[in-house]
């Protein structure tokens, strides 16, 4: 499809102030009820009751006063999917989920929420969940025949810990990695990392790769500061409106409509206040796109070059900002000689991308001369190869207009480690020296597994699921086979359970209290217990420290105190834990738990004192960033940006010579996946290692980038395909474990433009094989003119496990990423490469 500018309505997906438990979900909820009008200086005030009724005027809710369905006891938490952090009222009768309602009394969530949290009830209420710890006890590793047998916790924590002292024993402490997940209550990675440097292992690795941890990189890279950089809402610094005062929004790679409807739905209330115009870049229709003043398509995997056209322009055209470059800009002068020397023009982007000339250099204009003006992106971006150069240019664009650290501008990159390091006391026990983690990415395990480059890991720990996630997944899957030991911890027997060889339920977000997600804006909130857990399953952080507590009974060489000191048995308490990351961890003085209790509205980090507002516009030109930057390293007093200059760098020697060990360079070099159609200059791997001049704990590939492309592929391949969530009712793999989540969609559809489907023979329902070099799928062919005719939308997620979907006649799927290649990633940040693969598709 040409790219075009749309605006077509569409039903939203946020739902009203009341969803139904267990046994009363429904999919067509009540319009919300108002947000209630909270001073900026309230918001440290004991919230309010959620209001029973959320009726539209002149409709009574007819469950008021029922004697059934009134609750009798109301539970504050917080939903467990996307980073909208939506704040739940659950309430309870006889012990039992019966409703859910939102939050009234935060302005940004408006008493919103969508259909997840309909599904949050039934993680808690559902025949699959694994309730006790399991040992494999006969079965070839990965076959659904696999027999396991209930074990105590102390039984399934001794195998774990004999297994790890045995290779730490035999000098192989570095083959042990674990992997963690999103969906851990913050600060369960400190405690891995703990873990790990005592045993001597350095691969205590995060979800990052597989998610954003790309946009992070960037911003650090440029300001100094890994995070979204602005907040939703309200600054209670300024008292005025952060986001919600864009006048121009500018989304790349984000359906954020569907994967974070809530806040989305706060930024279309306040842009019909603000008439802020919004432009989105993806190469499909999507509601987000349909809410849109101008709709981009340009080909997959190329926003790269459609950002570099519109720098050239804004650069060459005399937008930028001269007075903030020449305040707060280190590297212009290089950066706009580069440019031009390379050609970057909005006419050469076209012929990469497939977008006009002309309207490259419309959102160029309008984006430079709308202040403020805020970018906003999610793993469209991140899952590219050339994921953190992207960003990186992003990040220019932002600088050289002036739209960072402004209320309602700034680079919102969506990223999932806030905030960061939580610090815990230092070890006092001596620890051995690590040697080099793997590479960052592309999920190394399987190379490292298949290859022994440049080791060969022998024991693995998993919070999520690396058989569905990963690119290349079959290979995964070949590497979980002759991995020699493997620890599964979930809520349901996934794909990779039947690879373990120790099985540990874990708790859903519901049957813990702590601080669990996050939204974006480096907000958080406090979360109680609502129901109880669910068999013997335990939370992550209980199961860490009963690991380091099995490990003491075990260790010879270590004695066992050590163990229990660093591990203390009132960590168990996620009070004891959190008031040790806020006591001990930079910038979080401020973020007591009865703090957080008071608020109707998460609270932002950094927030360094009780007093402090925190911070909602990063790199504020304000009293309040200065007292947080300083908070957070006492030699960033007076800084404005935490670089080694306190400028935004695009360009300076040190950083030019840190990336260029990895082959790469402060200022951008186009290239692109070798299975975009175009023959366009990519990147060659080359074999030995390099530290990684990114996350330095690490080992990586170095790469020359520009080499001369190929069209062989499409030869027998002629089609893109895209792989993504499959809609706003999925939440990763864990919602395909819900009857909700299945009946609303179960059935993996495939978009693919009404032009291509026929001239391949295929009609709207059929069902579809989608083969690209490494590998076949199925779905149901949905035909969708929002879609570039060269390009098919692969939706992820399914798995072969997924037996829920059964009740519903769906079928068992192969994971989608089976077909990208996970040989391309982003060599600095790890990031897999999902959002292009040489495909084809036929009627199955």
């Amino acid at each position: 499809m040409n790219s075009q500018e749309q605006g077509i309505p569409r039903r939203g997906f946020v739902r009203g102030a009341i969803v139904g438990g267990t046994g009363l979900g429904t999919t067509a909820l009540t319009a919300a009820s108002p947000a209630s009008a909270h001073a900026a200086g309230d918001r440290d005030s004991p919230p309010p009751e959620a209001p029973r009724s959320s009726s539209p005027p002149g409709n009574p809710d007819l469950t008021d006063q029922s004697a059934a369905l009134g609750p009798d006891r109301t539970v504050t938490t917080a939903c467990q999917f996307c980073n909208a952090n939506c704040r739940l009222h659950v309430g309870l009768k006889a012990g039992r989920v019966i409703e859910i309602r939102g939050e009234t009394g935060d302005p940004v969530q408006a008493g919103n929420l969508c259909v997840k949290a309909d599904l949050m009830p039934q993680l808690v209420y559902n025949d699959e969940r694994l309730t006790r710890p399991l040992r494999r006890v006969s079965g070839r590793k990965g076959s659904p025949d696999s027999v396991f047998e209930p074990v105590s916790w102390d039984e399934a924590l001794d195998t774990i810990a004999v297994k790890f002292l045995e290779l730490r024993d035999a000098g192989l402490a570095h083959t042990i990695a674990n992997r963690t997940t999103g969906r851990m209550p913050r600060g369960t990675g400190s405690l891995v990392a703990r873990l790990f440097s005592m045993l001597g292992s350095p691969n205590n690795t995060d979800v990052g790769p597989v998610c954003n941890d790309a946009g992070a990189d960037a911003l650090a890279a440029t300001f100094g500061v890994g995070n979204f950089t602005n907040g939703y809402g309200i600054d209670g610094a300024t008292g005025r409106e952060d986001l919600g005062a864009a006048r121009y929004l500018l989304f790349l790679g984000t359906n954020q409509g569907e994967t974070h409807p809530v806040t989305f739905e706060y930024l279309l209330r306040e842009r019909r206040k603000t008439g802020a115009r919004l432009t989105v870049v993806d190469p499909r229709l999507t509601p987000t796109g349909a809410q849109a003043d101008r709709w981009l398509a340009p080909k997959p995997h190329t926003d790269y070059a459609l950002v570099l056209g519109m720098l050239h322009h804004i650069i060459t055209a005399g937008l930028y900002d001269r007075k903030f470059v020449s305040r707060w800009v280190t590297g212009f002068e290089e950066l706009r000689d580069h440019m031009v020397r390379h050609a970057y023009t909005p006419a050469w982007a076209s012929e990469v991308t497939g977008v006009p000339e002309e309207t490259i250099t419309a959102v160029a204009r309008e984006y430079a001369s709308a202040k403020p003006a805020a970018i906003f992106c999610n793993a469209g971006i991140s899952h590219q190869m050339g994921a953190f150069d992207t960003y990186r240019v992003l990040t220019f664009l932002a600088a050289v207009t002036g739209n960072i650290g402004v209320p309602g501008g700034g680079c919102n990159f969506m990223h999932n480690t806030w905030p960061g390091d939580l610090h815990l006391p230092p070890i006092t026990a001596i620890v051995p020296d690590l040697t080099n983690a793997l590479p960052v990415g592309p999920d190394y395990f399987a190379e490292s597994i298949l290859t022994g480059r440049p080791y060969r890991l022998r024991a693995i720990v998993t919070q999520g699921n690396p058989l569905v996630a990963s690119a290349n997944s079959s290979r995964v899957r070949e590497a979980f086979e002759q991995l020699d030991f493997f620890v599964y911890t979930g809520l349901f027997m996934e794909e990779p359970a039947y690879y373990a060889d120790v099985i540990l339920p874990v708790c859903s977000g519901l049957e813990m209290g702590g601080v669990y997600m996050r939204r974006d804006d480096r907000a958080i909130r406090w979360q109680d217990q609502a129901v109880p857990r669910v068999g013997e399953s335990r939370p992550d952080w209980e199961i860490w420290i009963g690991l380091a507590h099995a490990l003491a009974r075990h260790d010879t060489k270590r004695p066992a105190h050590e163990w229990t000191s660093e591990f203390p048995e009132e960590w168990l308490d996620y009070r004891n834990l959190w008031r040790e990351f806020v006591s001990r961890t930079p910038g979080m003085g401020g973020m007591g738990e009865q703090r957080l209790r008071g608020r109707t509205e998460p609270l932002r980090w950094p927030c360094p004192t009780p007093d402090h507002p925190g911070v909602s516009t990063l790199y504020l030109d304000h009293p309040s960033w200065y007292a947080a930057a300083e908070s957070l390293d006492p030699a960033h007093k007076g800084k404005r940006f935490l670089t080694p200059s306190g400028k935004a760098e695009i360009y300076t020697p040190a950083l030019d010579q840190r990336l260029a060990t990895a082959g790469h360079g402060a200022l951008p070099v186009f290239y692109t996946h070798p299975e975009v159609t175009g023959a366009h200059p990519t990147v060659r791997f080359e074999r030995g290692f390099v530290t990684n001049p990114v996350n330095p704990q690490a080992v990586t590939h170095p790469v020359t980038l520009g080499v001369p492309g190929s069209d062989v592929v499409h030869r027998a391949f002629p089609l893109m395909g895209m792989t993504g969530r499959p809609s706003v009712v999925h939440f990763a793999e864990v919602t395909h474990w819900t009857y909700t989540g299945e009946q609303l969609n179960g059935i993996r559809l495939v978009q693919i433009h009404p032009s291509t489907a026929r001239r391949n023979g295929i009609r709207d329902g059929d069902t579809v094989r989608v083969d690209s070099p490494r590998s076949t799928v199925t779905g149901t062919a949905l035909l969708w003119e929002g879609i570039r005719e060269d390009t098919i939308f692969v939706p992820n997620t399914f798995g072969p496990a997924q037996k829920v979907g059964d009740t519903f006649g769906a079928p068992r799927y192969d994971p989608a990423n089976t077909l990208p290649d996970d040989a391309y990633y982003d060599n600095l940040s790890g990031q897999q490469a999902y959002k292009c693969f040489a495909c084809r598709v036929t009627r199955a």
